[in-house]
């Protein structure tokens, strides 16, 4: 394996590169830009890189599927932490154009929900067309197949473009979150302010399945921050979900919420406990009164009291 190696989404100057290098550790490793998250993520799979950041959630528009399909089949991974990135666009153009000579302009296809209401203000004729990345866009107007891209504005450089409009967003703080990825291995340390990921299957199509699967988290105090269904693949109806919920595995209300859904359903997959970004351990609530791992212990003593005549 190259533990010199970090992959991301591609090519150079996507908001992907761009929040990998606000890790420290990017600034001693090869960064290697790849053509899609898969391809990312079978970098890491196959040895060629010890890690990739990925896109997994918008602000915007939610879960980003490529990412959380990919994390739910095939070898399994792990997530070892994750970023926050503040997303705004730019419209990046050739030298000498003018905002009446664009009309094409391409983007991600997560980009143009972002700058939906922009584009039918300012270039209500314009034809878009997706792209395999935003700074893939910007490669694109730089070959002269589109007239104007929507990426970060630290790409012009790379693509020899001039930034027309900066500052572009429909939604104010959009933020993207990206994760970075590796083989599996043993979570982190808690730091009182994490975040664990799995990926639950349903065991069959039944009143209330869904409801179960929450329940397990519910009962014990843990909340959720995410839940996204996903197709199987195995046919209409079939699907998993994408949980995260607060708090780290090596807390008894997280861990026992684990162990009663590994009961209950066909399949689990841990994707990992890690620490939240931007999240520091004071600005974490309480866990709900009974569910604090000192009243797990507790209960488990009383119910050992009983088992031996002592209670």
């Amino acid at each position: 394996m190259s533990a010199t190696r970090f992959t991301y989404l591609g090519p150079e100057g996507t908001f992907t590169e761009a929040a990998l290098r606000t890790l420290p550790e990017a600034a001693t490793r090869e960064l290697v830009p790849m053509v899609s998250v898969p391809a990312a993520l079978d970098a890491v799979r196959n040895g060629e890189a010890a890690a990739a950041l990925v896109p997994i959630e918008n602000s915007v528009e939610g879960g980003v599927t490529a990412t959380l399909d990919e994390l739910a089949s095939g070898e399994p991974l792990m997530i070892y932490r994750e970023v926050l990135l503040p997303i705004t666009f730019a419209l990046l153009v050739r030298p000498g154009t003018a905002l009446s000579d664009v009309k094409t302009v391409t983007g991600h296809p997560v980009a143009q929900p972002q700058v939906r209401n922009w584009l039918r203000a300012n270039l209500p004729d314009a034809v878009w067309e997706s792209a395999a990345s935003n700074a893939d866009g910007a490669r694109l107007v730089q070959e002269g197949r589109f007239d104007a891209a929507f990426a970060g504005e630290f790409a012009a450089a790379t693509y020899g473009l001039v930034p027309l409009v900066t500052e572009i967003h429909d939604a104010e703080n959009a933020e993207t979150r990206f994760v970075l990825v590796g083989r599996p291995a043993r979570p982190a340390a808690p730091t009182g302010a994490d975040k664990t990921s799995v990926v639950l299957w349903l065991g069959d199509d039944h009143p209330g399945a869904l409801l179960e699967l929450l329940q397990e988290f519910a009962v014990r105090g843990v909340n959720l921050m995410l839940i996204q269904s996903r197709p199987t693949g195995q046919g209409i109806g079939n699907y998993c979900f994408a949980v995260d919920a607060e708090g780290h595995i090596s807390d008894r209300r997280v861990s026992e919420a684990l162990m009663g859904l590994k009961r209950t359903c066909p399949q689990v997959r841990f994707l990992g406990s890690y620490p939240r970004a931007g999240v520091a351990q004071g600005d974490v609530r309480a866990p709900r009164p009974g569910t604090s791992d000192g009243d797990f212990t507790a209960a488990s003593d009383w119910l050992g009291r009983c088992l031996d005549g002592r209670a």
